[in-house]
């Protein structure tokens, strides 16, 4: 299998490690390939079984920014194919998870274009950011279009980790063939108590948040925890909010605890083909206050194992409503029960019927 750059084995890593994770359990040989693989990660597969193929791809950006990496690994591929040159067809793949390094594969997974991701997020850029973002958008756009209409020669099927995802794909000639959506380990996403304590919102700060919808909440008296990574997309007023606190960057453990015991997720996303945060907080028995749009629109049940709103203001004032009057309990149920459907043995048993019907195991 094709991987892109291997920093943890959480985020858009997931889906790959999980099924690699579940075929070595069944007895098959697997050998993950990645332009970078950090050494923890590598070891931590190597511990599952999974065998690894580090092909070292030289980078100037820190491996401690994920995004920047990721970004520079992709330009590498698109301006000189110099993954792609590096891995020379030694390892044709079942399956390509990746979208900075490409070899001839049976199924190439799509987990969206990063030309639209940019797009989406632009917005929340900084002012140097967004000037230079503006100068380079079409460059970033042709070279984007051109990695996809080859990536699309090496591949035979094309399978999207949603429908939002499979319809940004369209729009540069893609087929989608199939929507599998990404894993969700049970065994550790799931309530850690019986009482919650309610007593705040979770959200998450990342390249991808709406930090304008979240101060705007804070200001009305909401008490927020965030955790995730101090981007360079962060306004630092956030930080010294009086009703936010930041947690940075959790343990899984420690994330499932804040999960369980929040009142409700607070979600506002400029993109999001998939989202493992809402699913995430579902699984732990806490509902998510999101947009119904791109992939949390797929999964959330308005009412039921969340609540789906259409713009900036309308969240806002969800938000104070269900801080102030709470909710059925029973919602708390629904979300866990919902979650189930996601369950990482589900989605390997989806790829093994892929993968035998077309005899690649």
């Amino acid at each position: 299998m094709l991987c892109d750059i291997i920093t943890s084995l959480e985020g858009s890593v997931r889906p790959v490690v999980y099924l690699a994770e579940g075929l070595v359990n069944m007895g098959y040989e697997v050998a993950v390939v990645s332009p970078v693989i950090l050494p923890e990660a590598e070891l931590e597969m190597n511990r599952m079984g999974i065998k690894t193929a580090n092909l070292n791809m030289k980078h100037f950006s820190s491996a401690l920014d994920s995004s920047l990496l990721w970004f520079e690994t992709w330009m590498y591929e698109a301006l000189f194919k110099l993954n792609s040159r590096h891995e020379k067809n030694r390892f044709p793949a079942a399956i390509n998870f990746s979208h900075v390094v490409f070899a001839p594969s049976t199924f190439w997974y799509l987990q969206g274009p990063p030309s639209t991701a940019l797009g989406d997020i632009s917005s929340q850029f900084p002012p140097g950011f967004k000037a230079a973002y503006s100068i380079l958008k079409p460059i970033i756009d042709y070279l984007d279009g051109k990695v996809i209409k080859r990536a699309k020669e090496f591949s035979l099927f094309m399978i999207a980790n949603s429908k939002f995802c499979a319809s940004m794909y369209s729009k540069f000639g893609l087929k989608v063939h199939d929507i599998i959506y990404p894993p969700l380990d049970r065994r550790i996403f799931r309530p850690s108590t019986e009482s919650p304590s309610e007593d705040y919102v979770l959200t998450y700060f990342g390249k991808e948040t709406k930090f304008s919808v979240i101060k705007r909440i804070a200001d009305l008296g909401v008490k927020i925890k965030a955790f995730g990574s101090k981007t360079l997309f962060i306004n630092r007023d956030l930080l010294k909010h009086p009703n936010i606190e930041f947690l940075g960057k959790l343990s899984t453990e420690v994330l499932v605890d804040a999960y369980s015991n929040a009142l409700f997720t607070l979600f506002p996303f400029t993109h999001e083909p998939f989202g493992y945060i809402p699913l995430e907080s579902m699984a732990c028995g806490t509902p998510t206050l999101t947009y119904g749009m791109q992939g949390p629109g797929e999964y959330i049940v308005d009412g039921e194992s969340g609540w789906l709103v259409n713009d900036d203001a309308s969240m806002v004032k969800k938000a104070i409503e269900i801080w102030r009057g709470g909710y059925p309990s029973k919602i708390r149920k629904r979300c866990v029960e919902r979650s189930m459907a996601f369950d990482g043995e589900i989605y390997v048993e989806r790829w093994l019927k892929l993968l035998d019907s077309f005899n690649v195991i």
